[in-house]
């Protein structure tokens, strides 16, 4: 390439729409309020137009009267006053722009070379880490997706909406849901007992599934994953980081065919376990059920994967399995690194993918051995690992406990005590399930009790 060409070459910008924002504003202050939400100063490319809208936006924060009179005052104030070019630029700006009514489309053409600007200010930062060869990749690319979420964020301004506007959709889902007859407002887990409870599993929810290794955790999601894709005909996005899509598929086959997981492991099959094998291999097989072994990925990972999985409002459900071995990029976790911080990152994370994506998102969590050391030990939200700002992002909070695994004497074989212990939608409290550990599998009870019985 020429040294011409790079000398010359300039950043995304369009001088047309920017004068076309400011000249709108000054000709029609009641642009001003429209334009402020969707523009920052930094979002103008040339230094004049960016200090003009620097005193708009400043003076609009005072509640002053904006125009080109008082606009040109208020530079003079602020020191940014050139008065060979500052009075005639501001008549200019007035002249030259067609028309107010247009000024959204105007803010949207200098909005849009800003995005275009970040991005490649972002890869020129990330082009110079690189060469510099200073770091290891995982810090690069988390800086990297850092710099990208950031620009993205940044984009996300929406507009409030009134409650007229709301209702509608609001009386429209309780017409829905009145002529359902389960009366659920989310999808159904499969477990009547734990619908009743939460009221299904509903859009844009983080619902933490935490226990002890052992109490059957990822089977719990598992079930919940094959009766969505069963019942609701809705893909099923599901992250393993701990276990290998192989043993997920076996866990499901040996709990839709009810054959023995250890049977399955082996290989030790009867003829009749074979024929269980084949039906439900022929639903499994109509299922979209989608499998990621990764164990290397962020969210930021999970969300694009999704966003394309969701790209006709197919998506159902998301299980993550499980938290604390995310990494807040898409590389191992760094010594001394704060683990607290990244896991409170991590589980915010999640639950601006669950509201951006607009479906439940069911991720498992490890518990702490607190529970370990008291006489009753049944699992509390100040056993969360890292708890931090999990507790607070999580919409529902269930743990899963069973006293036969404490207590070999326990009149409760393979029963199992699903906790809500935090539930933004209604009540929390306890319901039983039960365990079948051979088929790996859970099933609702016809008895149910809470708390306070």
């Amino acid at each position: 390439m020429a040294i011409e060409d790079l000398l010359t070459r300039q950043m995304p910008h369009s001088l047309e729409g920017e004068q076309a924002v400011l000249g709108s504003m000054l000709i029609d202050p009641d642009c001003v309020k429209d334009v402020m939400d969707k523009l920052r100063p930094s979002d103008f490319y040339l230094r004049q137009n960016r200090e003009i809208f620097e005193t708009i936006y400043s003076m609009f924060s005072y509640a002053k009267p904006i125009d080109g009179i008082t606009v040109c005052e208020e530079m003079q104030k602020a020191g940014t006053y050139d008065e060979n070019t500052t009075r005639s630029y501001l008549a200019q700006l007035m002249e030259i722009t067609p028309t107010s009514a247009n000024v959204m489309e105007y803010a949207a053409i200098v909005r849009d070379k800003a995005l275009l600007r970040g991005v490649a200010q972002a890869a020129s930062e990330i082009t110079a880490l690189v060469q510099e060869g200073t770091g290891e990749a995982g810090k690069i690319l988390d800086i990297a997706e850092q710099k990208v979420y950031a620009i993205r964020r940044g984009q996300s301004a929406q507009d409030m909406v009134p409650l007229r506007q709301v209702l509608p959709d609001v009386l429209d889902r309780l017409s829905e849901m009145s002529e359902n007859e389960n009366h659920l407002p989310g999808l159904s887990t499969g477990l009547s007992a734990v619908d009743q409870k939460i009221t299904g599993l509903n859009k844009s929810d983080l619902i933490l599934v935490a226990a002890r290794p052992g109490m059957g955790k990822t089977s719990f999601a598992l079930n919940i994953a094959l009766n969505v894709a069963k019942s609701a005909q809705k893909t099923v996005a599901v992250f393993s980081l701990e276990m290998s899509r192989e043993q997920l598929a076996t866990r499901l086959l040996s709990s839709e065919a009810l054959v023995e997981n250890n049977r399955l492991k082996t290989g030790y099959l009867r003829e009749t376990d074979w024929e269980k094998i084949a039906g439900a291999a022929t639903i499994l097989n109509k299922l979209d059920i989608r499998i990621d072994d990764n164990p290397l990925l962020s969210v930021a990972d999970m969300q694009a994967k999704c966003r394309r999985l969701n790209s006709n409002d197919s998506l159902g459900l998301i299980v993550i399995d499980y938290l604390q071995l995310m990494t807040s990029a898409g590389g191992q976790t760094r010594g001394g690194e704060n683990r607290q911080q990244v896991v409170s990152d991590i589980s915010r994370m999640l639950k601006i993918m669950a509201k951006d994506l607009d479906v439940p998102v069911i991720c498992l969590s490890q518990l702490s051995r607190a529970n370990e050391k008291r006489d009753d030990k049944r699992p509390m939200l100040s056993d969360l690992r890292e708890s931090g700002a999990i507790e607070q992002d999580a919409d529902i909070v269930l743990f899963l406990y069973r006293d036969d695994y404490y207590n070999e004497d326990s009149d409760k074989h393979n029963i199992a005590e699903c906790i809500v212990a935090k539930n933004r939608h209604g009540e929390t409290g306890k319901v039983e399930l039960r365990w079948m550990p051979e088929y790996t599998t859970f099933s609702t009870l016809d008895r149910r009790y809470d708390d306070d019985e």
